[in-house]
């Protein structure tokens, strides 16, 4: 079984990812700091859950396998 994230941090990682795809890699150090930067408020945990959804995310990306089902209700694009 693999790890459950809410919609909410999955709206949030994808939200910038959109913005700042450019400055995350598959690191997850490395995009820890960058989500303290751009992430205002919300507890550490929060702020972990979405540094790690991203690196899993980009790190799938790179490999060519689509990274999750699209959350229900959300746009494919």
């Amino acid at each position: 079984m693999g790890n459950v994230r809410t919609k909410q941090i999955k709206r949030m990682a994808k939200e910038l990812i959109k913005r700042y795809h450019d400055k995350f890699n598959s690191n997850f150090e490395d995009n820890k700091h960058l989500v303290n930067s751009l992430v205002q408020g919300g507890t550490p945990q929060v702020k972990n859950q979405i540094a790690g959804y991203i690196t899993r995310f980009l790190a799938a990306e790179a490999k060519g396998v689509p990274a999750e089902v699209p959350i229900e209700g959300e746009e494919s694009a």
